[in-house]
Parts: C-alpha cells; sequence; structure tokens
C-alpha cells in the first residue's frame, strides 16, 4: 500500500467506504492560484483539484456577521459513475465497500489496514497485497468495543507486539504479531475512566521512541456554558492546573492527554483544543500534530478549523479564546489573564470544514512508479467532512498542507 493514500475519512461522505488514489505517470499535479482574503473561505461550489487556499488570523470577521446555520446533510444514493475529483494524473476507485461506519484507519507495519468502525463496536483489518487493487481478506479484529476510534500499534518500528485502541472512556491494548486478522485475546485496559458524552472520539498515538502515549480528547461541549456557573472553584484549580486548563464537566477535556506505554503518570500535555480528533507525529522532525474542529455558533466564516503542531504546555484558547487572543463573545470578561497566551495554530481551514484524520506522506525508498510525486515527501494531507454549521457548505474533500523541512506554509491545497 505504499504508493497509495487510503481515504476512508472523506470518502464516506462521498458515498463510498473506502477507496485509493494513486499518481499514475510520476508527474506533479498542477496548482492553481491562492485564494486569500474573503475569498478564501468560499465554499464547495469553486472547489477543484489543485485550487490552494490561504486563511489567515487577519482575515477573521467579527462574530455574528452571519446567522448561524443549521445545514446538516442528507444521505442519498449514490450517482452512477459519480467518484470524487482528483488532480490531473491521480485516479480514484473504490477499495473496500460494506463497511459499517469506518471512522479511522492506521496502517499496520506490515501494510494491512486496520479501520476503526467506530458505531458498530469493531475493529477490522482489510489484508491486501501491495499495489493491489481490491483486498484478500476483510476480517474482524475485534468487537463489542466502547466507540472505538484511535488505533496505534507498540512498540514503534517493523514488530510490534500490541495493539492499542482507544475507546471513548477508556485505552485498551490487544495482544499482536504482523499479519493477526483477530486478536489473541482479550483486551488489556491501560488507562480507565477517560471523560465520556459530549465528543466521544479518542485518538491515540506514540512518539518515536515509544516512551509516550498521546491520547485526545474533545470536549464535552461547543463552548463550556457552564464554567461560569462554576467559577467558584476557578482560582485554586488555576493555580494547580496546566495553562488554559478548563474545570467542571470539562476537566480533562479539549486536551491532548500523555502518558507512558502502560497508562500510567498522565497528565496534560496541551489544552484549550476543542476537538483535536487527528493525531499524527512528523516522521522527520517527530513534532505531534493535530487537526482540530473548533466552536460553533458565531458564524459561517468564524473561527476557521485548523491543523498544526502542539508542543507541550502549549494552550490554543477554547473555550474563552480562538485564533490567538480574539475572545469569544460568549465568554466576555472572562480569563484575561490568558488573552496573551494563545498559541496561534499553524494552518488554517475554511471555518466548519471538520477535519478528521490526517497523516504524512512518506515517499518509498525504491521510488515506485506507482508512488506519489517526490514534491509531496513529508507533507501532510488532511480528510474534511464538514459543515453543517455554515450556510454555504465547504464540502467533503482531502487536502494537502505543504512543510518545507517539516515546517508548514500558512495555506493548503
Amino acid at each position: 500500500m505504499r504508493g497509495k493514500l487510503v481515504l476512508a475519512s472523506l470518502i464516506l461522505g462521498a458515498g463510498f467506504s473506502g477507496a485509493l488514489a494513486q499518481q499514475r505517470d510520476g508527474t506533479v499535479p498542477g496548482e492553481t492560484e491562492v485564494l486569500t482574503g474573503p475569498a478564501a473561505y468560499g465554499d464547495w461550489s469553486t472547489d477543484k483539484p489543485g485550487l490552494r487556499r490561504k486563511i489567515t488570523a487577519a482575515d477573521l470577521p467579527a462574530p455574528y456577521a452571519t446567522r448561524s446555520a443549521a445545514n446538516g446533510p442528507s444521505v442519498v444514493r449514490q450517482p452512477q459513475g459519480a467518484k470524487p475529483k482528483a488532480p490531473s494524473g491521480f485516479s480514484v476507485e473504490p477499495f473496500v465497500t460494506g463497511l459499517t461506519g469506518p471512522r479511522l484507519m492506521r496502517v499496520a507495519p506490515n501494510g494491512d489496514i486496520f479501520v476503526a468502525e467506530t458505531y458498530a463496536g469493531r475493529v477490522r483489518v482489510i489484508h491486501a497485497a501491495d499495489g493491489a487493487a481490491k483486498p484478500e481478506k476483510v476480517e474482524v479484529f475485534a468487537q463489542g468495543l466502547d466507540e472505538p476510534f484511535g488505533i496505534a500499534f507498540y512498540p514503534p518500528g517493523p514488530d510490534p507486539k500490541w495493539v492499542y485502541v482507544a475507546d471513548t472512556n477508556a485505552v485498551l491494548r490487544f495482544p499482536y504479531a504482523n499479519g493477526d486478522l483477530s486478536a489473541r485475546g482479550e483486551p488489556e485496559v491501560v488507562v480507565k475512566s477517560l471523560p465520556t458524552g459530549g465528543h466521544t472520539t479518542r485518538d491515540v498515538i506514540f512518539s518515536p521512541d515509544g516512551s509516550k502515549m498521546y491520547v485526545s480528547v474533545g470536549s464535552a461541549s461547543n463552548v463550556a456554558d457552564t464554567l461560569r456557573g462554576e467559577a467558584a472553584q476557578e482560582e485554586g484549580f488555576i493555580g494547580s492546573h496546566p495553562l488554559g486548563a478548563a474545570w467542571g464537566r470539562e476537566e480533562n477535556r479539549a486536551d491532548v492527554l500523555v502518558f507512558d506505554p502502560q497508562g500510567h503518570a498522565g497528565h496534560i500535555f496541551a489544552t484549550g483544543l476543542r476537538n483535536c480528533v487527528g493525531l499524527a507525529i512528523h516522521p522527520q522532525t517527530k513534532d505531534l500534530w493535530c487537526s482540530t474542529n473548533e466552536r460553533d455558533g458565531l458564524g459561517d466564516d468564524l473561527p476557521p478549523d485548523y491543523v498544526t503542531r502542539v508542543k507541550e504546555g502549549s494552550f490554543f484558547g477554547w473555550p474563552w479564546y480562538y485564533i490567538g487572543g480574539h475572545q469569544d463573545p460568549r465568554h466576555k470578561g472572562e480569563r484575561a489573564d490568558l488573552a496573551e497566551k494563545v498559541s496561534v495554530p499553524d494552518v488554517l481551514l475554511q471555518p466548519h470544514s471538520a477535519p478528521l484524520a490526517m497523516t504524512f506522506y512518506e515517499r518509498p525508498p525504491e521510488a515506485a512508479s506507482a508512488a506519489f510525486p517526490k514534491e509531496y515527501e513529508g507533507d501532510a494531507f488532511v480528510a474534511l467532512h464538514g459543515s453543517w454549521n455554515r450556510s454555504k457548505r465547504t464540502g467533503y474533500k482531502v487536502v494537502r498542507i505543504k512543510l518545507d523541512h517539516g515546517v508548514p506554509r500558512d495555506e493548503y491545497q
């Protein structure tokens, strides 16, 4: 599977359960001009492969510039012959069908694809020969889980001994050897009692040296309306918790948590990330990255969702601020001490785009003819499934974020 990009999170919305996109002739797909300012917000109707958007903190409109929309999608039958559009030289074809709500995929060292069927409570394994257009086997690895989402292999490297699965309320691990198509035994609970309700997806990923296990936990609510009513405990809580940590029903939420591989020594790694759905480690820089769904209710074009590097101790604003020191009017006058301490995300996306899984492209050493262009090496690919809270939808898509030696440009394609 090295020369192909499997796109489950996006393709769900387009009517497929899975697909492959691959470069046919080794050429670099053409790019269009960069849309900036108000034009960068746009909607799905003007999208096309290669289109570039650049949104900055200086472009943000005022809160409530438009009404807050409720514009969810309807499920319809896929039109005959309809496929996602791709750049010239690429093809998109169904790879696996018949899955039940696949939400996230991770590729095992041997090339097997693990898929979380979150609301079915299952993890499946897709086995296919390298470069094959269709899988040889699709098996149930584990079932009876509680909204599984994140999947990780431990220890990092070619010979993992465990598959970690992040349920909504715990992190589990199953004994594993390369090629296993079903779990070897009952799961062991590694982290128990993760907060439940609200945003239910939990991703899990290991640092390259295997010493740290990162777990993302989304918020319990859109914008923590109850914090003001719980302010009596605020002063003591603030003094004993990391920068920007929320309390009450939002304690240990809208955070990235970190543990050792056995689930011990847990603490908050970063705060203020309303819903960090996808975690990834850059293969060269080893930086931790997060794709974040920002808050709703402030209008069509506010605030942008984002993809960003996440440093230990950083605070990204939620619920009091967004995209730097822009205060949410629903928390007007609160936490003025944080206004100058908010980290600005690296890459801003169209508001309400709802970024899900993300991955970095590593070109195979043998530079196989099926590989993506060399220029894609180290770049990020992010699946978007927005956008119910926008009067003009942004649409389902996969976007590419260019990086220069691991540093992202402030635009996406």
